[in-house]
């Protein structure tokens, strides 16, 4: 489990010199506010255009408000009762937390990025409405151009003109990005089932509802496409007969009920996910009604998904007669950044699907997808590992690197803008890799949808309310990712430049931890407990001499109470932000939990006793957004900075622990918490 910390090249040190990337200067309003003259600017101008765009839709109607309406004893009362709350506000929101400081390493949340900032504050007195282009004439397309941006960027066909062409839509965030995958994978797998009971002649049908139901997610599409295409080929009362006796038997109507009543010999379909899945997919199988139990978790190897399992797990549920709805893997977990190996995800579902146990594989790639811009050329062309590995030391290992080049074969991927796309909270974003089957989630209303041309890509993708889960969403917020993507285009030379600094970071953070642990050796135990992926780090850390795990864990919550968020605390009295997270024994398997044991020096049992008892062991877990963490304009390195304080605090708690009398009871709770002003500090 130990991870070598050495690095015989000493390539970091040369990566190092190139991480303050000046590109990234005016991107964002900058941890000193640096660059308020230029968002002020923006917003001021915009402003200002939309009043004028106001008064010159009919300039000659006459304005609704008179000009001495602000004179009115009403209006300034109204004005003082405004500006009272909104002082109030803005005083409340002090306490906020510094998500823009350098000195943050915590959840996965940073500074906004000017475009998207500056294109959303511009778009909202429009208020746009991006169910219809009746509501949203404009920033519908933009939200349309999202998906294919996105879809260009991890590799699935992006030219409109293609009937296969992907299609990708935003959502409030990826849980419900998670669940719009749940519903079409579904809707796609019960679809051939549904055309069997039908029974339409001259076309192609699978034998059997089990053969129907196991088809791989293209197969199924294809099926779907040429029924289309037949019942168009009709007279238009009769393609509407069978279009309504192939209605009647799908899912979607019936429920899941009165499906599988329906057709005896099938069984509700499972889901196998890590156990590092994020909850949202427990959220959506309750949704979805198939229920949590459905829920499989595939047993990982240091906190990845376990290849090896899955084939033997899809040995088991093949020999059940079990089917599969999908295979969920994580490019970068919400706790550890870890990547799955969705390479081989994808090698299995062809695998499988050749002996008729289709499934599809979804990339929850909320956290990670936008590390694709690392090996995307301006040209939209693969680039090589060896290509990508020039600009840093270890970045990307042969698997992440597998990983990130095998999402193009995924069916549908999550991939969240407001986390390493540096935009707002609101934005999440659902891609699928094929976008013909849309049709089957669409829902009618006349007041909403008018008749389109079906034929045409964006004259169907304009009626965007049919497909989603959402009956209202925000314009603006397709307005900020679209300009953003726009000005920073999605591939290594342009938006790369802002993951590629922050991987860069992580890479002198690890390198970092030797000298660290050198610095508290006679003091604590400090272990990697696996290598980063990408851009987040965990570190355990255990008080020398100490053996009870319950008291490691307690050591580290005090540890956690002096970088956390608190509102007992002024803001400029943490000197660093951070968080903690949790490594369960469920999730890293006996023997690994034993081996990361051991080495902080804590007692033990075996790995089945390690199970058995749910283990749980309390780290460090740091979350390294900020591109300018390594900060060579003031010659400031905010990681070594973190570093000393990190050394400080742990000897300080190690030292009040070894003066008490170490009692596997003891309570920590009467150590008194850091609070020294880090303005004092610096």
């Amino acid at each position: 489990m130990h991870v070598d910390l050495v690095d015989p090249a000493g390539r970091w040190q040369a990566r190092l010199n190139a991480v303050t990337d000046s590109s990234l200067f005016p991107c964002f309003l900058g941890p000193y506010g640096e660059n308020d003259n230029l968002l002020e600017k923006l917003v001021v101008e915009f402003l200002r255009d939309h009043v004028y765009w106001r008064r010159n839709l009919h300039p000659e109607d006459p304005p609704a408000i008179p000009t001495h309406a602000a004179q009115q004893p009403g209006f300034q009362a109204f004005e003082s009762k405004l500006r009272r709350e909104l002082h109030q506000l803005s005083a409340a929101l002090k306490r906020s937390v510094p998500f823009h400081s350098q000195r943050y390493l915590g959840h996965m949340v940073s500074d906004l990025l000017i475009p998207g900032m500056a294109a959303q504050i511009l778009t909202l007195p429009y208020n746009p409405n991006n169910v219809s282009d009746e509501a949203a004439p404009v920033t519908i397309d933009m939200e349309i151009e999202v998906g294919l941006q996105l879809a260009r960027m991890i590799g699935y066909p992006s030219d409109p003109n293609q009937p296969a062409c992907a299609f990708g839509h935003l959502t409030s965030g990826g849980t419900v990005a998670n669940y719009q995958a749940l519903r079409l994978a579904l809707a796609i797998k019960a679809y051939p089932v549904a055309l069997l009971a039908a029974a339409p002649p001259d076309l192609a049908l699978p034998e059997s509802d089990w053969a129907a139901f196991n088809l791989a997610p293209q197969q199924a599409i294809e099926h779907f496409v040429q029924a289309q295409a037949w019942m168009h080929s009709l007279p238009v009362a009769e393609a509407r007969l069978w279009r309504q006796r192939i209605e009647v038997e799908r899912i979607e109507q019936v429920g899941q009920v009165g499906f599988f009543a329906r057709h005896p010999e099938l069984r509700p379909p499972v889901v196998l996910v890590p156990a590092t899945a994020h909850y949202s997919w427990s959220k959506g199988m309750k949704l979805l009604g198939l229920g949590r139990h459905q829920l499989l978790q595939v047993p990982e190897r240091e906190m990845r998904l376990d290849a090896d399992a899955l084939e033997r797990l899809l040995m088991e549920l093949h020999a059940q007669r079990q089917p599969v709805l999908a295979c969920v893997g994580i490019l970068g977990s919400t706790e550890f950044g870890t990547v799955d190996p969705i390479d081989q995800l994808c090698a299995a579902r062809d695998r499988w699907s050749q002996q008729g146990f289709g499934f599809a594989v979804h990339a929850d790639a909320a956290w990670g997808g936008y590390l694709a811009t690392l090996i995307r050329d301006p040209n939209g062309a693969l680039r090589s590992r060896e290509q990508v590995s020039r600009e840093f030391a270890r970045f990307p290992n042969p698997p992440t690197y597998s990983a990130l080049a095998a999402l193009q074969h995924t069916d549908s991927i999550t991939i969240d803008p407001h986390k390493l796309g540096y935009l707002p909270y609101g934005a999440g974003a659902f891609v699928a890799r094929d976008q013909r089957p849309f049709a089957l989630l669409a829902e009618s209303a006349d007041y909403v949808f008018q008749e389109s041309d079906h034929s045409d890509y964006f004259s169907r993708a304009r009626a965007l309310g049919q497909y989603i889960i959402e009956g209202s969403k925000s314009g603006a917020m397709a307005a900020a990712v679209c300009v953003t993507h726009r000005v920073m285009p999605l591939d290594h030379a342009h938006f790369g430049r802002l993951p590629a600094a922050t991987i860069q970071a992580t890479e002198h953070m690890r390198d970092a931890v030797a000298a660290l642990r050198e610095k508290l050796q006679g003091i604590a135990r400090l272990v990697l407990p696996f290598e980063p992926d990408c851009n987040l780090i965990c570190l355990a850390i255990n008080p020398q001499g100490n053996r009870s795990l319950e008291r490691c864990n307690r050591f580290m919550r005090q540890l956690h109470c002096e970088i956390r968020s608190d509102n007992g605390v002024a803001r400029q009295d943490r000197e660093y932000y951070g968080c903690v997270t949790t490594i369960r024994s469920d999730a890293l398997g006996g023997e690994a939990m034993q081996g990361l044991l051991q080495q902080l020096g804590l007692d033990c049992g075996s790995p089945d006793e390690i199970e058995r008892q749910d283990t749980r062991l309390i780290v460090l877990r740091h979350t390294l957004m900020n591109p300018f963490l390594i900060d060579e304009v003031n010659d400031r390195n905010y990681l070594d900075g973190y570093f000393e304080f990190l050394q400080r605090r742990v000897k300080a708690l190690a030292g009040a622990l070894q003066s008490a009398d170490c009692r596997v009871t003891e309570d920590l709770s009467p150590l008194k918490p850091y609070a020294t002003s880090a303005r004092q500090a610096s």
